[in-house]
């Protein structure tokens, strides 16, 4: 059965479109030198073999012909655009074409992006040699869709099933045409109904017509579902075979995809394993249906698969580290009403968090509870809390957890306290056999692995060492109740910032001084992370690392706006933690790249509280492995930083992002949707954030598709400069258009360092089978590009040295 006729159709219509444009001809501008803007009327010749321009002084020659022309780049990514002199071009009205046996590029610029689109597109369907019906109905190349078969992934195999039961409203094991047409207006499908009835009559074979079985659903959705883009790439790399062997998909691994040391038996591999057709197999050549596979599982994933391991140098001293870090963690909800829960601790911890929050009170009958206090949060036992952190501290990593104790409690429950902590935890917290130097600098989290850091008060070292208990004052500690008295003389915190006035620094943290009585063996359980106050951020820690200091996200705010460079050196001498403003009653969360950004470890939030920055604190620790610790640059780590400047690393090469949003797959309606599945068919555009230093931050979108979720097209370019994109994360979101504004459809966020190169598939978070589909470049922006593609497609006689040498 041919299942991709009605696809194949839409194509050539596509191309025959183009291809009337391009041979109406087209004002476009070209690029020469530096300076040099040349408007000229640019068109494809009537034997399509060759594209012309006018006026010229070369007249005739003024042309290249279709079979000189190595590939067609969208946006501004060659050495011509760059550097440009008034280069304020749209990147989606650019393009250049790679033509001639010295790989030279014709620039241009059109008057609006459509123009642009209908020139890449019509120049690929001739590069594909598909230009025409004759051709389209010679190669045969759209008779590729076939039936569904038993090895059809697995995971999308799941995906169909529990949409088909889903739309058999009746149940009796078959969809009709109208449960059909309900399901496609579910999946933001907006196909005529004739069309539809079409494919429906082409899908149903079996003897009891009207309705569709499991398996003949699976053929039809086959046809809804054929991919364009992925189509034109396979035919990019094929030569116009209706399959890749093995030599086509190693040239696209290596020269697309950008890996390296890709070998025949990997090829092998792919095919066995994608390819649903046992022919293919057996010839050893991947079909459409085994490419596109390929593409949508995680090998095509714009996430770099080494990520999901450590891949990170574990031994430098925890002050270099980023630490994954919860907030009152015991909370499943607001921070006045809700729930205190101990299995809070087992989500937080399996979920990569290395630092959990444990607020200490006296309970009745001498045990130490857990709650926040003065509030009406429910209460758990301490002992409770410490046994399931027992459990589920090294259940998915074995890297260090920090207790952060929040002590409240009279002596003889501190004494409970530590008893729990021993007793329950043993030689987790025995820290005699980690060595470290001299330089009292804080060990790694390697030489700490399977080990337990008790972060609280911890008595002076001149009290009597025999004494059972003492007193601490605040200036030995750095808790949270008493650093929001910091908040009350915000005027007196900005001059002492601004200033070098040390006396008026502590007038601010001790203004009213307290002391409380502090159990020995509860003191002798903290080590490396000793609570202090912070009295001075560009004196304090210069003898000792042993140390860790609390402050609430305003005044570290103030502290960055006004001392960001020595914000910074304070967080390479010790540990320093950022807690949510007690005014955040909702258990809302603040943003924490900008304190990331000053190499702040410990940034702590409300992990019961799902949204935006969560899902940036996932991205951020998905890059190692999700253990909890990530490495920070190393001009955090020694040396001056001033995240706040608009040319922070001066001399730096910068990195350019150049994505290509090409589709997207099967995009649900909004979930807040006043009709549900009911509502109409969406209107999506893709948001694209760059979340990182103040000069990185930058955000662009998509235009709108009208009334298509299920396969809709944009093919834009959005460019991105970045001066530190090691810190930088790349947050893609997909919108539905409203007349009177937008609704959020979902997102997908990922460090930029996690970002894979070439074609990729971007799945929204928490959605089954949605995505968009991107191409992605990173280019040196000071330097040369380097066509890695173009090895493959030069002409054999063209030597290398020349190719690295060209001015294009």
């Amino acid at each position: 059965t041919n299942h991709g006729v009605g696809e194949g159709g839409i194509y050539r219509e596509r191309s025959k479109q183009c291809i009337c444009s391009m041979q109406a001809g087209s004002q476009m501008i070209k690029l020469k030198g530096k300076s040099k803007a040349l408007v000229r009327l640019f068109y494809l010749d009537e034997h399509k073999s060759c594209i012309r321009w006018r006026p010229s002084r070369k007249h005739e020659r003024a042309k290249i012909t279709i079979d000189s022309i190595h590939e067609v780049c969208e946006g501004m990514r060659t050495e011509v655009f760059r550097r440009f002199a008034n280069n304020n071009f749209d990147p989606n009205c650019c393009f250049s074409i790679y033509h001639g046996d010295h790989v030279e590029s014709l620039d241009l610029v059109s008057t609006n992006g459509e123009e642009a689109r209908t020139w890449i597109t019509g120049l690929k369907y001739l590069l594909a040699g598909i230009s025409d019906e004759d051709s389209l109905a010679k190669s045969g190349l759209f008779q590729f869709v076939q039936i569904v078969c038993a090895c059809f992934l697995t995971s999308c195999c799941k995906w169909l099933r529990q949409t088909f039961s889903e739309a058999d409203k009746n149940g009796d094991g078959n969809l009709s045409i109208g449960e059909v047409l309900q399901l496609l207006h579910k999946l933001n499908v907006n196909l005529p109904k004739q069309k539809v009835r079409e494919m429906f009559q082409e899908a149903d074979t079996d003897e009891n017509q009207g309705s569709l079985t499991f398996d003949e659903f699976c053929t039809f959705y086959k046809m809804i579902s054929t991919r364009r883009d992925l189509y034109l790439l396979m035919i990019t790399y094929n030569n116009h075979k209706e399959h890749m062997d093995l030599n086509d998909l190693q040239r696209f691994l290596e020269n697309e995809q950008k890996m390296v040391n890709v070998t025949k038996d990997y090829c092998k591999m792919i095919i066995n394993q994608f390819e649903p057709c046992s022919e293919n197999q057996t010839h050893m050549v991947l079909g459409i249906d085994g490419f596109t596979n390929y593409m949508r599982s995680p090998a095509g994933d714009i996430f770099n698969p080494e990520h999901y391991q450590v891949n990170q140098d574990m031994t430098q001293p925890l002050t270099n580290y980023y630490i994954a870090s919860s907030h009152n963690t015991y909370l499943t909800g607001d921070q006045l009403l809700s729930q205190s829960r101990v299995d809070m601790y087992a989500y937080v911890l399996q979920a990569g968090c290395r630092c959990v929050e444990v607020d200490c009170w006296d309970g009745p009958d001498g045990e130490p509870i857990v709650h926040h206090g003065y509030t009406l949060t429910s209460k758990i036992l301490f002992k409770d809390v410490i046994e399931t952190i027992n459990k589920y501290a090294f259940a998915k990593t074995q890297y260090p957890v920090i207790l952060s104790i929040e002590n409240h409690c009279t002596v003889p429950q501190q004494k409970k306290m530590a008893q729990y902590l021993m007793e329950v935890l043993q030689d987790k917290l025995d820290l005699s056999n980690i060595n470290v130097n001299e330089s009292r600098r804080l060990p790694s989290p390697e030489v700490l692995k399977g080990k337990v850091l008790v972060k609280g008060k911890k008595l002076p070292a001149n009290i009597d060492a025999d004494a059972e208990e003492g007193d601490v004052s605040d200036e030995d500690s750095g808790e949270e109740d008493e650093e929001e008295e910091q908040q009350i003389n915000g005027d007196c915190v900005s001059k002492s910032v601004q200033s070098n006035d040390s006396l008026c620094f502590m007038q601010i943290f001790f203004r009213r001084r307290k002391t409380m009585r502090l159990s020995r063996a509860l003191s002798d359980l903290v080590k490396y992370t000793k609570s202090v106050r912070v009295h001075d951020i560009e004196t304090q820690a210069y003898v000792c690392s042993w140390q860790v200091s609390s402050l609430n996200e305003s005044l570290t705010n103030q502290i960055l706006q006004l001392k960001p460079a020595q914000l910074v050196r304070f967080n390479q001498r010790q540990l320093l933690r950022v807690y949510p403003s007690n005014y955040r009653v909702d258990s809302s969360n603040f943003n924490p790249q900008p304190f990331w950004n000053a190499g702040c470890h410990l940034v702590a939030l409300n992990y019961q509280t799902e949204g935006r920055m969560l899902q940036l604190n996932r991205a951020k620790f998905a890059v190692n492995g999700n253990c909890g610790y990530v490495l920070k640059p190393k001009c955090m780590c020694k040396g001056a930083f001033n995240p706040m400047l608009e040319d922070p690393l001066p001399g730096h090469r910068k990195s350019q992002l150049v994505l290509k949003i090409i589709s997207g797959q099967q995009l649900p309606k909004p979930k807040d949707s006043m009709l549900g599945d009911r509502g109409e068919i969406i209107d999506p555009f893709v948001e694209v954030e760059i979340i990182g230093l103040p000069v990185d931050c930058n955000k662009q979108q998509t235009r709108v598709v009208d009334d298509n979720g299920f396969n809709p097209m944009w093919e834009e370019t959005l460019v991105y400069t970045l001066h530190m994109p090691q810190i930088a994360l790349v947050r893609f979101m997909v919108w539905d258009h409203d007349p009177i504004g937008r609704d959020f459809i979902g997102q997908r966020t990922i460090a930029f360092k996690s970002m894979m190169p070439g074609y990729r598939h971007v799945y929204l978070e928490g959605m089954e089978e949605a995505s968009i589909f991107v191409h992605v470049a990173i280019n040196d922006i000071t330097g040369k590009v380097t066509f890695i593609r173009f090895f493959s497609l030069l002409r054999s006689h063209l030597s290398l040295s020349l190719f690295l040498n060209l001015d294009c």
